[in-house]
């Protein structure tokens, strides 16, 4: 079974549902400035939505992430997210 699920809702929003003891859902806002700054344009703003919920869920149960928020908002609460652009997929431990 799938952890998690993304859609495109436009270009800057993203529904992601987690799949996880309690199924949760969350409204996620990516601006194309925020893209930039967390991907270097490496990967896709799916991926880059995907690597955020891994790195999220690597720190907090689901059930503890906000329902709604601008990617910008993960660096204040974590600012080790400031380089998720270096971090391999595999540095994530879900």
């Amino acid at each position: 079974m799938k952890t998690l699920n993304i859609n495109k809702i436009d270009d800057n929003n993203y529904e992601v549902i987690v799949f996880k003891e309690v199924t949760t859902r969350h409204l996620i806002h990516l601006s194309d400035n925020s893209y930039l700054k967390y991907s270097n344009n490496s990967i896709s703003k799916e991926q880059l939505i995907k690597k955020a919920f891994l790195f999220l869920l690597s720190k907090e149960k689901n059930t503890s992430i906000l329902d709604e928020f601008d990617i910008d908002e993960i660096e204040n609460y974590f600012p080790e997210f400031s380089k998720i652009s270096e971090m391999g997929w595999l540095d994530i431990k879900v």
